[in-house]
């Protein structure tokens, strides 16, 4: 399974990237208009024409898709129009703190979940399980954007605990781990509160099965604890089914994250996606979504190689 997923990987990054290109090429916005901006108003039609050329969007879709790929492939991911700044650069300036974001929210989501799922499927029916099966299922109905503005209203303007976004205080101008750790807690614990859900359900479901199982009851009849038990043997047993769910949360993670750090205003590539939508800039567009499709791809390997080490019975070359 895994080798399979590593074979199909160059072929859907490259229909991924024209693909980028032919909805960039249908969509109504003008790329040059956007990077003209109110200048483009009153600039002549002679002006216009050598701006499309300059930027290559007067290339047929083809060209230009070949073009930024043979570029890339060489390491030059090409220049941002709307950014103004070479596409590595804004993408090196933004991706870490995404990435904190994302990894943070994360494992606030696997820990908690999983913590959650094996506490409720020790007493199925129990109010611990009542209570945190009907919030999972709240959860799971609510937006991110939303979650978030709630955080904000209740921990930030209400209580004023916990700021309302940015990176650092507005009165700063260095950036401290202090100042990032307090701005990074509403923003990661939206993220992986929203994500929560479906590991606590998966766990729950998954441990509550291996409870049930004859290996688990044997390991009940000869005297071990009930820690042991549920840790040693059930847990295992019933995490299998969760570690599968590690890489289909991938792409709901990055989508997410995108509307989280837009809500609170984390320094992220939320912005740059955003105008690069907007304004039609290719080479951006391409990389980003390229980063965002091996993201997905590398989740899903990610799964097959944990079930693999969790489940011996599963083969890595299958």
């Amino acid at each position: 399974m895994a080798g399979r997923r590593l074979l199909f990987a160059a072929p859907v990054l490259l229909v991924v990237t024209f693909g980028v290109f032919a909805v960039a090429a249908a969509s109504p916005f003008d790329p040059v208009k956007a990077y003209a901006g109110t200048a483009g108003l009153t600039a002549s039609q002679e002006n216009l024409d050598q701006l499309r050329a300059n930027l290559g969007v007067d290339q047929p879709l083809v060209h230009r898709w070949w073009n930024w790929l043979t570029h890339a492939l060489g390491g030059d991911l090409g220049d941002s129009s709307v950014l103004r700044a070479p596409v590595s650069a804004v993408i090196g300036e933004r991706i870490g703190w995404s990435a904190l974001l994302a990894i943070t929210a994360f494992a606030v989501a696997v820990l908690l979940g999983t913590s959650l799922g094996v506490l409720a499927a020790r007493k199925p029916g129990g109010l611990l399980d009542r209570c945190a099966g009907s919030a999972a299922y709240i959860l799971e109905a609510a937006p991110a954007f939303w979650l978030g503005l709630l955080a904000i209203w209740f921990f930030a303007v209400t209580l004023g605990v916990l700021p309302a976004g940015g990176l650092t205080d507005a009165a700063s101008d260095t950036v401290t781990f202090g100042q990032v750790a307090s701005h990074l807690v509403l923003p990661a614990a939206v993220l992986g509160i929203s994500q929560l859900p479906w590991f606590f359900l998966y766990v729950r479901q998954g441990v509550t099965d291996a409870l049930a199982e004859d290996p688990v009851r044997g390991a009940r009849a000869r005297g071990l604890s009930e820690r042991t038990v549920l840790l040693g043997h059930a847990l295992r047993s019933g995490m299998l089914p969760m570690l599968t769910l590690i890489g289909s949360r991938v792409p709901e993670l990055i989508t997410g994250a995108l509307l989280v750090e837009t809500v609170f205003s984390w320094p992220g590539i939320a912005a740059a996606t955003v105008q690069a939508a907007t304004s039609v800039d290719f080479a951006l567009l391409a990389a980003l979504t390229v980063l965002a499709t091996a993201a997905v791809l590398i989740g899903n390997l990610l799964s097959d190689l944990l079930y693999g080490l969790a489940d011996p019975r599963v083969g890595f070359d299958g």
